[in-house]
């Protein structure tokens, strides 16, 4: 691989850190550009044919579209909720359970956001959390930043043990099931440590950057609680796993989570007695007449028809995959795209929005100007999301080229390999992380460099059991940067030109999740 080979593999990650992280342009300039500069450098260096990089760009925009729709659904639930005034009665249902935005930070975002990654993944927990958040109080870039951060562990079990059953399972080489049930087991084994202070760790974001008084103090008080509340998801999650297998771990261990903490955050159980938001900021009188159970409602049925569509055991799923749109070897390539738009998590947003306005007595006209100004937020989305899922098709579709490379992203792996093999178990996680960063999806992060990481561990005299659970959990890491998710989650809080920001404040925590995780296996092993 020659030098402008090497700078073209690199393209699609450094393009976007410079334009978004260090430069600061707006997702709708930096993505079009890194799309731009990562198909010329792919068509000039790594030789890939123009029928390779049309056909990759146009499964990505096909692709982009299922995204715009998850969001667009997401966004039209909030409006929805907003104007029938079940947000507010949310807001002071909180309120009775804790005045304080910290213990909300951790109910919400990281119990409820687990529970909604364990039943749909792709992108929904920060979709529905993020404007929660926002609706609690919090400013809308606190909310996107600590609802990313917030959608990593439950990662390893997201959308039904997809990361796992399908990830995993078809990634790696030769793997039995009782093989892949020990990687997964072995991935929460060491979540179990390094989740433990992500709780913590997303108060102190909020403490020291997103409040008033910007101490770090403000966070370490709840340190008890918020150990104990990564404990009361984690420990239930690995249980789940070693007993059940790895379709339920995120679901029912955030639901055991939330019936320990609620109760206990009502109790003040391991709080301190001064909260960073003042019960007076929540004494104003409801002039709702909705139940607090009316507001909740459409999130309830969102969650359950978002678990018992993802049950292969129910027929509901092959009726909703049954309608299918394929294109097959796409302008006569070997790329091909399938899109299933029942079976996508904004469908049902779109779906309960509708039926939200019956539930709390509400009229067309608030549905009908719920869709406008959905529509009208959406929009500043379609350049930034057509043009980075685009340009992940063109990096992860390169394997088709006249220089006889492999995939761009192989090539980077393989480079690593060749010189860090004998720190592997530091580079793995890091590895997984760049997969979700580009791709958007652990599941994707996972299939992709699975046999990689497999073959390597090998080499490197490692147990691939272990190195393959690193690849997992830097695939969780991955996803509180991946592009598409900040891209996605900021559309739905109104947060767009923001990307970068956002990235600048994730990143400290997606390196802390992959060192934790490295030094953890590297006592394992040694």
């Amino acid at each position: 691989m020659s030098l402008l080979q090497l700078f073209t593999a690199t393209t699609p990650i450094l393009s976007v850190f410079v334009f978004l992280v260090v430069l600061r342009l707006p997702a709708k300039k930096a993505m079009p550009l890194s799309f731009l500069i990562t198909s010329v450098c792919a068509y000039y260096f790594w030789l890939v044919p123009s029928t390779q990089l049309l056909g990759a760009t146009i499964e990505g925009l096909l692709l982009a579209l299922t995204i715009l729709w998850i969001v667009f659904g997401a966004i039209l639930l909030l409006k929805v909720l907003q104007k029938t005034g079940a947000t507010d009665v949310i807001k002071h249902g909180f309120a009775q359970i804790s005045p304080d935005k910290r213990v909300q930070l951790i109910i919400v975002a990281w119990l409820f956001g687990s529970f909604l990654e364990g039943a749909a993944g792709f992108g929904t927990p920060a979709a529905i959390a993020a404007p929660l958040l926002v609706a609690l109080g919090f400013s809308p870039l606190s909310a996107v930043v600590l609802a990313l951060v917030a959608d990593s562990s439950a990662v390893s079990f997201g959308a039904v043990g997809t990361p796992v059953l399908v990830g995993i399972a078809q990634g790696a080489i030769d793997l039995n099931t009782d093989q892949v049930n020990q990687v997964a087991l072995t991935a929460i084994s060491i979540d179990i440590f390094v989740s433990a202070f992500l709780p913590l760790t997303m108060v102190l974001i909020y403490t020291r950057f997103f409040t008033e008084s910007k101490r770090w103090k403000d966070g370490f008080v709840i340190t008890p609680f918020a150990l104990l509340s990564a404990l009361a998801f984690s420990v239930p999650a690995y249980l789940v796993a070693l007993f059940f297998g790895p379709e339920f771990p995120s679901v029912l261990g955030a639901m055991i989570g939330l019936a320990i903490i609620c109760p206990l955050a009502k109790a003040r159980f391991l709080l301190p007695k001064e909260n960073v938001v003042s019960q007076s900021e929540y004494s104003s009188s409801l002039s709702n007449s909705l139940s607090l159970r009316m507001a909740w409602a459409p999130y309830i049925i969102v969650t359950i028809l978002l678990v018992i569509t993802r049950l292969p055991e129910l027929p509901i799923k092959s009726i909703l995959q049954s309608v299918v749109f394929e294109w097959h070897d796409i302008i006569g390539t070997d790329i091909s795209v399938t899109m299933m738009p029942l079976y996508l998590p904004g469908s049902i947003f779109v779906l309960v929005s509708c039926f939200a306005i019956w539930l709390q007595r509400s009229d067309s006209t608030v549905l009908f100007s719920a869709f406008k100004e959905s529509a009208r937020m959406l929009f500043p989305s379609l350049i930034a999301l057509c043009t980075a899922v685009p340009m992940v098709r063109v990096f992860l579709q390169s394997h088709v080229n006249h220089a006889e490379l492999p995939a761009m992203p192989i090539a980077l792996a393989e480079l690593f390999a060749t010189h860090l093999s004998e720190v592997w178990i530091f580079i793995a996680p890091l590895v997984g992380s760049l997969g979700a960063f580009i791709a958007g999806s652990a599941t994707f992060s996972n299939l992709m460099f699975a046999s990689f990481q497999q073959s390597l561990a090998l080499k490197a005299d490692l147990d691939p059991i272990l190195v393959l659970a690193l690849q997992m959990l830097g695939a969780n890491a991955g996803n509180m940067i991946a592009v598409v998710n900040v891209v996605a989650a900021a559309s739905v809080v109104g947060l767009q030109d923001k990307e970068g920001e956002i990235i600048r404040f994730t990143l400290l925590p997606m390196f802390y999740y992959c060192l934790a995780a490295s030094s953890i296996a590297w006592l394992l092993s040694h």
